[in-house]
């Protein structure tokens, strides 16, 4: 044994005996619990029991000697928020469902995360922990024992309960909003809301952030902005018992999936296995047509939701009662008041909490899910307060209900706050759909709006020259979404039985014609389908921006005093007046989607069926689509009438502009051409997008091409003979943008040469002797670009106006 071997050694005994006298000394589990309560702390007794020390501030957590090394479900949320649709920390917030264990290692127990992206589903334990092996796992917290006995150990969860587990320093610095670092001295256990229960144990903290250098979000919405207070809760949950049965994910059965990699299939079977998320719901009576299940989801409702939007809330969470009584459940989904002495955070409850903000913002349906089986075990939505006000401005800007000559103001606008309750009703459905396992369906307003988990457009038209509200919003659950929840809810009484009618619902749900896309193929510009638009409706979509034209041409001409009330400042018809001018906007990118669009949908192989896969649209469809577009580009659908420009006064003192004002070039006042370049801005890009021009070269049209785009838009622009002052920012734009497009690297050089071609083209043809100084100064510009390859004419046009969410 050399000296090395010999020191190590020794080292080795030293360690092991410190460790073992450092075990022994360790006070009895009985007898610091006993200390404690003489010293007045508050004790809770449940899954994993506690208790909270007044005198010293800190929480100590009991672990059976049973429940180590045994997986539980750790859920961290946040109950008080930052109220920032921007920074998106709200109230209510879920954050990362984890399976955990706790691990003892000597003085600690760590509390590791299990990694469930990697399993062996098999009974064979060398195989199982060959995967547990080769992938890692991650501690989570590192845990201070200071009492224990044979029957387990009390450990010190303070550090952790004050510790960033909800990545709140992460998400401000993503945002760009500061550097920040959590304050112990001006963080704390915050009792109140720590609770044990038999299956969970509930623990919060009212956590401090500080930091330098705060951006305009964070100074928007606190107090004092190089302080950030929050709360912070862990969830502690006991896991549900082994009789849930997972259900197989399928592309078109409407739900997310939940996915992992399981290396003990067959090696001619699929690697990566798929369910989808859902709660458990189980008959009383398996053999009756219509049962009442034997544990209903409740979600109860936040008790700070006033009426009337309380009522329309509920009314609407409650139209998913008739998807479930169609599969035969009786009373199986319920809304309920949240008790009064319960905590919207513990996860015996499936709530719909009310949030306020500083903007409108987003809503959201999160789900707390096992994540070995998909199964649901809380739903949680956060409705933002705000929304509802949009809608109401909206339906006020399309009506101008406030008439000034009647001398009086008492103006009756029930018809306008009807719209804006019946986007409540949907919005509520479409956040609780999410909870119930449900993704978006963005082609539903295709089918005659057949989901609620589509983004819906407010659907108006015109009647007697008025705009008729009663239709904005539909009423009750769609067709889709009877077909979705029959998919995941459903009940069978053998597996050959449940694949046979799993595969018969995605068969009826063709076979009808319902449509279905989400997310990734209806979000961006470069989605390639033709249907699955947010914010749309019709199953044509040139013949609803048509529409929408009609309407909100109509708004136009009759927006100004009697859009407002009496005792507003006139400066605020500025920021009515944008939704209104903007009401066209997601349809405007539901017919660009035309234009390079294809049709598909989520198949998979079936012996005896011929696939539909990819067809372009035709060449006429996307040329009229074509033609819609570029009518947008009119003056008459792009100016403002000098008579509403007249009442919009720079801002009354005391009042600023907002986010949801158009920037400008002239100072204080509201520019209305520039207003007309954002638009326009916005419109050009749609249709020069480079994946739209670059499907449109490889779709190989005779008679639709590039060229005909950037001919056709140069025609109806910067080589027309009219010239009104908004024409000719409306030509900046568009030169602008193919001088853009054509430098940008996604584009397709087959595109690229047209457009470099056609500009030439343009160059030439214009005649210096029969143009203006701006035509002058764009020729120069271009004959310079063309030279030189350097563009002097770029512009920096202003984003729109925030558009979703509606």
């Amino acid at each position: 044994m050399t000296n090395r071997t010999i020191k190590i050694f020794i080292t080795l005994i030293l360690f092991t005996t410190h460790t073992l006298h450092a075990a022994e000394s360790l006070i009895t589990t009985q007898t610091f619990i006993a200390n404690l309560k003489d010293q007045g702390a508050q004790s809770k007794t449940g899954y994993f029991p506690f208790h909270y020390s007044q005198r010293d501030g800190k929480l100590f957590l009991e672990i059976s000697q049973t429940q180590l090394n045994q997986a539980f479900l750790f859920q961290s949320s946040l109950p008080y928020g930052m109220g920032s649709n921007d920074i998106g920390l709200d109230r209510g917030q879920l954050g990362e469902t984890r399976l955990v264990q706790f691990e003892r290692y000597g003085n600690k127990v760590l509390l590791k995360q299990l990694n469930t992206n990697y399993r062996a589903n098999t009974a064979n334990i060398a195989e199982k922990q060959a995967v547990t092996e080769a992938f890692a796992s991650s501690v989570i917290a590192g845990l201070e024992i200071v009492a224990g006995s044979q029957h387990g150990v009390v450990v010190d969860y303070t550090p952790f309960l004050l510790s960033d587990i909800h990545r709140v320093e992460e998400r401000l610095n993503d945002t760009k909003q500061g550097s920040y670092h959590i304050d112990p001295n001006r963080s704390a256990v915050h009792p109140a809301r720590s609770k044990a229960f038999p299956d969970n144990t509930e623990l919060e903290s009212i956590v401090t952030f500080t930091g330098t250098g705060a951006g305009q979000y964070v100074k928007q919405v606190t107090p004092s902005y190089d302080s950030i207070t929050v709360h912070l809760h862990h969830s502690l949950i006991r896991l549900p018992d082994s009789n849930y049965q997972t259900r197989i994910f399928h592309p078109a059965s409407g739900y997310w999936s939940i996915e992992y990699k399981d290396y003990a299939t067959a090696i001619d079977e699929p690697l990566i296995q798929r369910v989808i998320p859902r709660h458990r719901l189980v008959k009383k009576d398996p053999t009756a047509k219509l049962s009442e299940a034997v544990k209903p989801i409740v979600y109860y409702l936040d008790p700070g939701v006033p009426e009337p939007i309380r009522s329309a809330l509920i009314d609407g969470a409650m139209w998913w009662n008739e998807a479930f009584e169609r599969i035969g459940y009786q009373n199986a989904f319920q809304v309920k008041d949240l008790p009064a002495d319960a905590d919207p955070m513990d996860v015996r409850y499936n709530t719909i909490q009310w949030v306020h903000r500083a903007t409108r913002g987003w809503s959201y349906g999160y789900s707390v899910i096992d994540p070995r089986t998909g199964e649901i075990i809380k739903g949680h939505v956060t409705l933002g307060s705000l929304r509802v006000r949009r809608d109401l401005l909206i339906a006020l800007g399309l009506t101008s209900p406030f008439n000034t000559t009647s001398g009086h103001n008492q103006t009756n606008i029930s018809k306008q706050t009807d719209m804006a309750l019946a986007r409540i009703r949907q919005l509520s459905a479409h956040e609780i759909g999410h909870t119930l396992g449900i993704a978006h369906n963005f082609a539903a307003s295709e089918n005659y709006r057949a989901s609620v988990m589509d983004y819906p457009h407010p659907l108006i038209t015109l009647k007697n020259r008025t705009a008729d509200l009663t239709k904005a919003y539909d009423e009750g659950i769609g067709e889709w979404d009877k077909h979705v929840i029959a998919y995941g809810y459903q009940t069978y009484s053998t597996p050959e039985q449940e694949q046979l009618g799993l595969n018969g619902i995605i068969a009826s749900a063709r076979q009808k014609g319902l449509h279905y896309l989400s997310d990734p193929d209806a979000r961006g510009a470069t989605a390639a389908a033709h249907r699955g638009h947010l914010w749309d409706n019709g199953s044509d979509p040139v013949d609803e921006l048509n529409n929408l034209l009609s309407v909100r041409h109509n708004a136009m001409q009759k927006f100004g005093m009697d859009s407002i009330k009496d005792g507003t400042p006139l400066s605020q018809l500025e920021e009515d007046f944008v939704p209104i001018y903007l009401l066209h906007r997601f349809q405007l990118e539901a017919v660009a989607r035309q234009i390079g669009g294809v049709s598909y949908h989520y198949e998979v192989k079936q012996s005896g069926q011929s696939p539909q896969g990819v067809t372009p649209i035709s060449s006429k469809l996307q040329r009229r689509a074509l033609k819609a577009l570029l009518n947008t580009l009119n003056e008459d659908n792009l100016k403002i009438r000098q008579e509403l420009l007249t009442l919009i006064t720079p801002q009354a003192y005391g009042y600023r502009r907002t986010r949801e004002s158009f920037k400008g070039q002239t100072g204080t006042l509201f520019d209305a051409t520039t207003a007309a370049q954002i638009l326009s801005h916005y419109i050009v890009n749609l249709l020069l997008e480079p994946s739209r021009l670059n499907r449109l070269a490889q779709q190989n049209h005779d008679d639709f091409t590039t060229q005909t785009i950037v001919t056709e838009l140069l025609q109806k622009t910067v080589a027309s003979e009219w010239q009104s002052d908004i024409q000719k920012r409306v030509n900046h734009v568009v030169l602008d943008a193919l001088i853009k497009t054509l430098a940008n690297p996604k584009l397709g050089v087959e595109s690229k040469g047209i457009i470099f071609e056609v500009l030439i083209k343009l160059a030439e043809g214009i005649d210096q002797n029969d143009v203006d100084g701006s035509q002058r100064l764009l020729h120069a510009w271009l004959i310079h670009y063309l030279e030189t390859g350097n563009w002097k004419g770029e512009l920096n046009t202003p984003a729109l106006p925030p558009g979703s969410p509606i």
